[in-house]
């Protein structure tokens, strides 16, 4: 039988860490960790995005973290825990199981930044040209 969505997502959450909208701040402040937005590009300009958080288009994701990827991005071979997160947690959670797949201590944030704006968390605009 297929998997559906709901199966994939129990899947990812019994094997993937996750963080509470409340650990946010603490997330933000500790120097072990990464977090990466990985929603579309069009949802950053909309909403904002948590500070010092990493842009990866979900899309490309398995493209960045790889080494061996001609579209690998450096700040992906570091030692840190990186914490995904999207617009709910769903996407994010499915995110953070391909990257332990792939070899990373990841994570996902619980609720996505629409927990953490609701919760009155501080919100940055996306750098549209990123060094």
């Amino acid at each position: 039988m297929a998997l559906g969505y709901k199966d994939l997502l129990a899947r990812a959450d019994a094997a993937v860490k996750s963080y509470e909208t409340a650990d946010a701040p603490a997330l933000i402040e500790n120097p072990d960790v990464v977090l990466v937005d990985i929603r579309d590009p069009r949802e950053l300009d909309r909403e904002g995005l948590i500070p010092s958080a990493r842009h990866a288009p979900r899309g490309m994701l398995e493209f960045w973290i790889d080494p061996e990827s001609p579209y690998h991005k450096p700040y992906f071979a570091q030692d840190k825990e990186f914490v995904f997160y999207c617009a709910s947690g769903w996407r994010s959670l499915l995110a953070a199981q391909i990257a332990q797949e792939m070899g990373l201590r990841s994570a996902s944030l619980r609720g996505g930044i629409g927990d953490y704006k609701r919760a009155g968390h501080p919100i940055a605009e996306r750098d549209r040209h990123p060094g």
